[in-house]
């Protein structure tokens, strides 16, 4: 950033930040006392319900009546888990590649940590090779812009472009979502042959879910989560630790169910050659 571009005393704050949200970008370590709720946690909280409805009635609609309770779960979650992906992430990646705060000519030594300005990139490092701006849902006035400021008060890289979140998301939306709505085809059939099929692409879905996963927290435990707001219930355990932890339950679950598929169909498969080759000797 053109840190050292003359001197002043003041700068003008992004056009998201104003006295009304000015809590969703003031980000401390600890001590942040309650959670704020106001209009924008509580859509953002209706918003996943929507979602989560939506995947449901799909469900009903799109399952054939005789598909069992397991079958249901999973089209359910994998639906649900495209829609997220879709929707929310891919505003997500909206807001870093078409929202930006262009920076003052001039710029103290002394604003480099102005509660406003989130660098999230490093030294001599500028996103999308512009040194002179800010990209992210911090700096922009939508609803989904919102949506990420309010998820950005449990963790701030989501208010910017911080480059492995990019990196994950851009996998996420792009591949991620496809393959799970093409997981949801394949159980909405009626096909027996094609089980082993469905597992497999829900193998590779459910382990690329994991490994995101793991790749979005590893650099926070690695460094103290310096981006981490853990001071509050709200922002812990429902930001941070349910939602989240979603994406480890049923992907962990799904692994262990694809497992138990696989060895049964490998064992009904030895069967049947063991079989054969009784009839062959005989």
């Amino acid at each position: 950033m053109a840190w050292g571009r003359g001197a002043s005393s003041s700068i003008k704050p992004p056009p998201a930040y104003t006295a009304h949200h000015a809590h969703a970008y003031a980000y401390t370590h600890a001590g942040s006392g309650s959670p704020q709720i106001d209009t924008a946690t509580i859509v953002s909280l209706l918003a996943v319900c929507v979602l989560l409805g939506g995947a449901y009635g799909a469900s009903v609609k799109l399952l054939p009546s005789s598909a069992s309770l397991k079958i249901r779960i999973l089209f359910v979650w994998h639906l649900f888990d495209a829609l997220v992906h879709l929707v929310f992430e891919g505003s997500f990646l909206y807001n870093c590649f078409f929202v930006s705060y262009s920076l003052p000519t001039s710029f103290s030594v002394s604003h480099r940590n102005h509660p406003q300005i989130r660098i999230l990139t490093p030294p001599d490092v500028y996103f999308l090779g512009a040194d002179d701006k800010l990209y992210g849902a911090s700096y922009g006035a939508g609803p989904f812009s919102r949506l990420w400021q309010e998820y950005a008060k449990a963790d701030r890289r989501w208010g910017g472009a911080d480059l492995t979140i990019v990196s994950i998301e851009l996998l996420t939306v792009f591949v991620g979502a496809p393959l799970a709505l093409w997981c949801c085809e394949l159980l909405r059939r009626e096909d027996r042959k094609g089980a082993l099929k469905r597992w497999f692409w829900m193998c590779v879905l459910a382990t690329g879910e994991l490994y995101g996963g793991f790749m979005t927290f590893s650099p926070e435990w690695l460094t103290g989560s310096p981006n981490l707001d853990t001071s509050n219930w709200m922002y812990l355990w429902l930001y941070l630790t349910f939602f989240n932890g979603l994406w480890v339950i049923f992907p962990l679950w799904i692994l262990w169910e694809a497992y138990r598929a696989m060895s049964s169909a490998m064992s009904q498969a030895e069967m049947v050659d063991l079989v054969n080759y009784l009839k062959k000797d005989d």
